[in-house]
């Protein structure tokens, strides 16, 4: 590599920028990364860090799912220290008879698709959490379920590229795309020009706008979620606990305000409470009534945490996909232009493994998993 030329040109530094990067130069591949804000800003700073089985259903994201299990506890599993993963386990519970037959339902499927769980009766769960509220009426537990401290996610994994000589550009914005015939080999930018013969958009929620920039349709819209958190507490929440009726939410395209109870402990003792989801545009205001029954449904799930104060709230914008896929490989209408975005709430667990997949297709070795159910041939029309 040598100035602003590379094998590979990564649009955006959140986690899956960052791991391409790893990965590509982990194959012996020259990078570049251009980030127009700074690394992390986007989605990945203003999540929870979830590497989630549990919310998934049998199907393409499922198997990407068991596959980036994988791809954190081996691939990088000795580096696992670095951004504190936490194999902490899931416990989703139903407080009414229909939530518990969906669960069951939902956990008998999961299982013939191999993923660990176990079904908890309601007089098991608080085995599980001492201070979970005593009126549930079953829950299932799954082992495979971890988080991780996103931020350091990023940074770690491209300090890790960097010494294997890849080079991080902040601050700049992609502005276009450099074209020979229909093939992409490089892009503009407000701070020059950079060429490669792979350009990969892993520009997150904002993916869609630089897949326009080349004339090709990536419907990715931001939908908005809202994270409380408390201040320090003594009690302690095992593992990551969350409503059976989250799973739904995570598979409807409502556009309207949506929340379910999502809460987990932190090892600095604070909690973190979700999980909204309302697609609203970039509109980056604080919401009353969002933030107001995400305490309320976690005071219902927690009782304890009624005596708890908040002490900030967060937001962020998922790359949310019309069909609750994400969009990964080449784009045959822009030869040269990968994509790696659209994972909505799940881009950071299946993050890495989206990466790894990637690169295993821009070198051209067999990919470990069918990437066809997330092609981005799958959205046919232009925006040219």
């Amino acid at each position: 590599m040598s100035g602003n030329n590379a094998d590979v040109i990564v649009i955006g530094a959140g986690v899956i920028g960052a791991a391409t990067a790893y990965f590509a130069t982990q194959a012996g591949l020259s990078v570049i990364v251009l980030e127009r804000g700074t690394i992390a800003s986007g989605t990945s700073s203003a999540c929870e860090g979830n590497i989630l089985v549990s919310d998934k259903e049998a199907g393409p994201e499922l198997d990407l799912a068991l596959y980036a299990q994988q791809v954190w506890r081996k691939d990088l599993g000795e580096h696992g220290h670095l951004w504190e993963f936490e194999n902490k386990g899931g416990l989703v519970v139903a407080a009414k008879a229909s939530s518990a037959a969906s669960l069951l339902e939902l956990t008998i499927s999961q299982r013939q698709s191999g993923i660990e769980v176990t079904d908890v009766p309601a007089d098991r769960l608080r085995d599980y959490e001492p201070h979970i509220a005593e009126d549930l009426v079953s829950g299932a537990y799954y082992p495979q379920d971890a988080q991780v401290q996103p931020m350091l996610v990023v940074g770690h994994l491209l300090r890790l590229a960097r010494a294997q000589g890849a080079v991080v550009h902040t601050g700049t914005e992609v502005t276009g795309f450099l074209r020979d015939g229909r093939s992409v080999n490089g892009v503009t930018s407000n701070r020059g020009i950079f060429s490669a013969s792979a350009v990969v958009n892993a520009a997150g929620t904002w993916a869609g706008n630089v897949a326009s920039l080349a004339g090709v349709n990536v419907p990715v819209k931001p939908r908005r979620g809202f994270v409380l958190v408390t201040e320090p507490l003594p009690l302690t929440i095992h593992h990551k606990v969350y409503a059976a009726e989250y799973v739904a939410n995570v598979a409807s395209s409502d556009a309207d305000l949506q929340t379910s109870p999502v809460v987990e402990g932190t090892q600095a003792g604070t909690v973190l409470i979700g999980a909204s989801r309302e697609r609203v545009g970039f509109d980056s205001s604080p919401s009353l009534p969002a933030l107001g029954r995400l305490a309320e449904q976690a005071i219902r799930l927690f009782p304890v945490l009624a005596q708890a104060k908040a002490i900030r709230h967060y937001h962020g914008f998922r790359p949310y996909c019309p069909d609750h896929l994400p969009v990964i490989g080449a784009d045959d209408s822009a030869p040269g232009l990968w994509h790696a975005a659209g994972h909505e709430g799940a881009g950071i667990g299946l993050g890495p493994a989206t990466a790894k997949l990637l690169v295993q297709n821009i070198t051209g070795e067999s990919t470990d998993l069918d990437l066809s159910p997330f092609a981005a041939g799958r959205f046919q029309e232009t925006t040219l």
